[in-house]
This record gives C-alpha cells, sequence and structure tokens, in this order.
C-alpha cells in the first residue's frame, strides 16, 4: 500500500485545492498516471501515483485545501478499503478477552460510582479560591468549618462586574454586522476558486506593504501604427504568421526604460534593495479563471518577432490551462494591457514583490495641439506606472514613463536600444 502526497510545487506555493479527481476508489492506476488535478494561484498541476495498484481511498474531496506533503490517496492493491479489518478484530475475539472486558467493565462501574460520589461532594463545598483552598489544606483546616461572610463591597463589586458584563455582550452585539434590509431578495452564494482567493490576498498585501503610487503620461501612436501597417505582412510571411502587435513595441521600449533606471527593476528584500540584472518582462493574460501574469524570459535577447511569438504561445497555454510553474515564477517587470477590455485609464496594482507595472490603455482619436498652433486628430493612449516610492523616487518614475513615450513615437529608435 503507498500513500499519494501532494508533492513539491514551487517555493512560493505551500498549499493547493483539490479542484477534480480524475481517477475514483476502485479505479487502477499506473504507476506515473494522473489521479486527480490541483488547483493553486498560479497554475494547475496534476497530481501522479508513484505506485501501480488500485485506488483504494481518497483522503481529500474536491474543494478541499491540502498542503504540501499531505497524504491525499490511498493505493494498493485489491479493492477498496472498508471496514473489514476492524470486523476481523472483532471476529477474532476470544472468549477471554469478553472476559477480561466484562471484568472491565465491572471496575469502570465502581471507579464511576466513586467519582459520582466525589462530584456530589464537592458539590456542597463552599465556593473558594486555590490559594484559600491551599492555605487550609496546610494548617489542616475544612473549609465547611469557615463560617463565609458577604460584604457590602462584595455585593457592589458583583453588580459592577455585571454591569461591564452586559455592556460588553451589547457593543459586541451591536459591532456584528447588520442583517441586509431585505434579506428574501434573491441572491448566488459561491465560494471563490483558489487562484481568485490567492489573487485578492495578494492584492490586498501588496496595497498594504507598499507605498503605491501611480503618475501617468499620453503616447502619441500615429508613428508606431503607421510602421506596423506598412509591416504587418512582410513580418507575418518572414515569421510564419506570427503577428506584429503592439506589445513587442512596448516590451523592447520596457527592456530600454529599465536599464535606464534600473530601480524600476528592482525589488526590497528586508533591508535589502535587489536591483536584477535580467529582463523578464510578465504580460498580464486574461482567462475565465482570473488573471496570468506569464513571463516572456530575457526579453533584451529577443528580437520583436520572437517576443510576439512567446506571447502568442503564452497566451494560448494560459487559456488552456496548460502554463507550468516556470511560465509564472521569477518575473522583473510586468506590462498589462487593459485596452483591449476599453479601457481608457486607470492605476494598475504592482504584481507581487516587483517594484512597479506599466499599463495600457484604449488607443483613442483625440484632437492634439501640434506645433503649438496646429491642432490634428491623433490617436492616443494613456500610459500609467504605479510604482513604488520605497526604491523608486518621483524623478526616476516620470522619467521611466517618459522614456517609454519617446521610444514609442519613434519607433525607429527601438531598432538602436535593442
Amino acid at each position: 500500500m503507498a500513500e499519494v502526497k501532494v508533492p513539491e510545487l514551487a517555493e512560493s506555493i505551500t498549499e493547493g485545492t483539490v479542484a477534480e479527481w480524475l481517477k475514483k476508489v476502485g479505479d487502477n492506476v499506473e504507476k506515473g498516471e494522473a489521479i486527480l488535478e490541483l488547483e493553486t494561484d498560479k497554475v494547475n498541476v496534476e497530481v501522479v501515483s508513484e505506485e501501480a495498484g488500485t485506488l483504494q481511498e481518497l483522503l481529500a474531496e474536491e474543494g478541499d485545501t491540502v498542503e504540501v506533503g499531505q497524504a491525499i490517496a490511498v493505493v494498493g492493491e485489491g479493492g477498496s478499503s472498508t471496514s473489514s479489518n476492524s470486523e476481523n478484530k472483532s471476529g477474532s475475539e476470544s472468549k477471554e478477552d469478553k472476559k477480561d472486558a466484562t471484568s472491565d467493565k465491572s471496575n469502570d462501574d465502581a471507579s464511576s460510582k466513586e467519582a459520582q460520589t466525589n462530584d456530589n461532594t464537592s458539590k456542597e463545598r463552599i465556593n473558594a479560591t486555590p490559594s484559600a483552598r491551599r492555605a487550609a489544606r496546610e494548617k489542616g483546616i475544612s473549609l465547611n468549618e469557615v463560617n463565609s461572610i458577604v460584604r457590602k463591597e462584595d455585593v457592589e463589586r458583583g453588580q459592577q462586574a455585571k454591569a461591564a458584563s452586559t455592556s460588553e455582550k451589547s457593543e459586541k452585539a451591536e459591532s456584528k454586522p447588520q442583517k441586509p434590509a431585505t434579506p428574501n431578495k434573491p441572491v448566488v452564494r459561491e465560494k471563490m476558486s483558489r487562484r481568485k482567493q490567492t489573487a485578492a490576498k495578494k492584492l490586498l498585501e501588496v496595497s498594504n506593504n507598499t507605498a503605491m503610487l501611480t503618475t501617468f503620461n499620453e503616447v502619441d501612436m500615429t508613428n508606431v501604427m503607421n510602421l506596423r501597417k506598412r509591416k504587418k505582412d512582410k513580418f507575418m510571411e518572414d515569421h510564419n504568421g506570427t503577428k506584429l502587435g503592439f506589445m513587442s513595441f512596448f516590451t523592447k521600449a520596457a527592456v530600454a526604460a529599465l536599464k535606464k533606471y534600473p530601480e524600476v527593476n528592482a525589488e526590497i528584500d528586508g533591508d535589502y534593495m535587489v536591483t536584477k540584472q535580467f529582463y523578464d518582462i510578465g504580460v498580464a493574460v486574461s482567462t475565465p479563471g482570473g488573471l496570468l501574469v506569464p513571463n516572456v524570459r530575457d526579453c533584451d535577447k529577443k528580437n520583436f518577432a520572437e517576443i510576439e511569438e512567446e506571447i502568442a504561445n503564452l497566451a494560448a497555454k494560459a487559456r488552456d490551462n496548460k502554463l507550468s510553474l516556470d511560465d509564472m515564477m521569477n518575473g522583473s517587470f510586468t506590462i498589462t494591457n487593459g485596452g483591449i477590455f476599453g479601457s481608457m485609464m486607470s492605476t494598475p496594482i504592482i504584481n507581487g514583490n516587483q517594484a512597479a507595472i506599466l499599463g495600457m490603455h484604449s488607443i483613442i482619436t483625440r484632437p492634439i495641439a501640434v506645433d503649438g498652433d496646429k491642432i490634428e486628430n491623433r490617436p492616443m493612449m494613456y500610459l500609467a506606472l504605479s510604482y513604488d516610492h520605497r526604491i523608486i523616487d518621483g524623478k526616476e518614475a516620470v522619467g521611466f514613463l517618459k522614456t517609454i513615450k519617446e521610444l514609442i513615437e519613434n519607433p525607429e529608435d527601438l531598432l538602436l536600444e535593442s
């Protein structure tokens, strides 16, 4: 017989939720075969059996939270385990055992009567503090022989204690949340998925544990849109159908800005500031199960086509629930694009231990002053940089965002920065 335990997942993941049992009790299981799907705050993983045999027992139900190293199933030979062990023990009980049990029961009855007698005696004894009882024992005096006189002060103290207790109960009752005024209205109450629970917890931690500020700017998308329009067909032809999107431009611009302002590519570790010498850019991807942020590794070493292809692959894996833990871990900076949902402006929340996050938004045609006295309709996008003010000053934050703006408005300069 072998126990199936929750495997080591990742350094930051210590528990998960049983999403679905892929096998049921009595099913045959091959060595290395998945028996359940485990949902963590980052990805879903399949837990496999290390032994071949029959699934005899499930030690956790769907929806249960389980920890790394916890036994969650039993695999062994033969059918499922039942109460046969207890039945065998019961059937093999000898007459000698029954006699012993009868004897033990008699002794227990006698002890019970004695305990009951002592309880009755204790009920008749007067109330006394432990120190008073100890003093009585030391002096050989029975408390029943000591006269107990209730004084006026005792009554007043009792009255004050009762009033304080009543006031405390009243305060607790008032502090309880009031029931809705219309409790009979229809509602749907369902437990949040582990991913949503963890995301909620981490976002709140970031808000509470960082000095988060957001600075804004706007970028004229005219030149990058014209460049994309001219090159997109040739780009797809040269790179096996990979589309030229805006994310590769912003990713390359972010890498150039991170090199210029390294504080934005850092994080706080206790009393230390850890500045990262790599550029693993997280790209927020929306999935039915919630927002995920897989990382495009070594963006400083990738060209536009490689970045676009990697973003497309990660997005597909996210939608199909096939992201690995390695895809999600140890990013250095994050870009999120609320514009795909129509967002005009927002203040994104920093991702994990990172120092900043760049928010992209909708491209909206607006009248813009050009050359001081000329107004033209231009495709404009608001940019937002949320940053941890503990390690990034306002000057660096504004400079970082301005660098992004300048590179996007002059996209050919990105070739020099790549």
